[in-house]
């Protein structure tokens, strides 16, 4: 049976190569000062909020203080250093990758939030797994906006 040309397959070298070539579109090439920015800036954040944790290991029973306001403080964090690397200082290309994925991102925790919701579900604490879930997201909104507001209505010296 007789083939066309049309239909044979491209050796297989030919596929490798185009593999690799969309598979280096697909991936960006990966800035290793720019992973040392997040890197130096996760470590500080980390320290940083180890030392605010064995600060703040007192409060009321049930409701998480301590994480609750770390998370806002880093909110606010992301959102005035966001702001202002963004509106207010020259482009930067380790600011805001140290700042806010590194030092806030380390700073914040998710995961600490979603475990103590599972812990105050587990004690069949509804009301207060809601009030805690509720509280977190809107007081972060509401703390990044502030902090926005703060960059862009603070005057510029020059």
């Amino acid at each position: 049976m007789p083939t066309s040309p049309d239909l044979a397959l491209p050796p297989p070298r030919a596929g490798l190569r185009r593999r690799a070539a969309k598979r280096q579109r697909l991936m960006p090439r990966l800035d290793r000062r720019e992973v040392a920015a997040i890197f130096a800036g996760g470590a500080a954040g980390a320290l940083l909020r180890a030392a605010l944790v064995r600060l703040g290991s007192g409060g009321a029973p049930g409701w998480p203080w301590t994480t609750f306001g770390v998370n806002l403080a880093g909110a606010f964090a992301l959102g005035y250093f966001a702001t202002r690397l963004q509106e207010r200082l020259p482009l930067s290309t380790y600011r805001r990758p140290f700042l806010g994925t590194g030092v806030c991102g380390a700073l914040t925790t998710f995961s600490t939030l979603q475990l103590e919701l599972l812990t105050m579900l587990d004690a069949h604490r509804y009301g207060l797994a809601l009030g805690y879930a509720s509280a977190s997201i809107v007081a972060g909104y509401a703390t990044v906006h502030l902090a926005t507001a703060v960059v862009r209505r603070a005057r510029v010296h020059a």
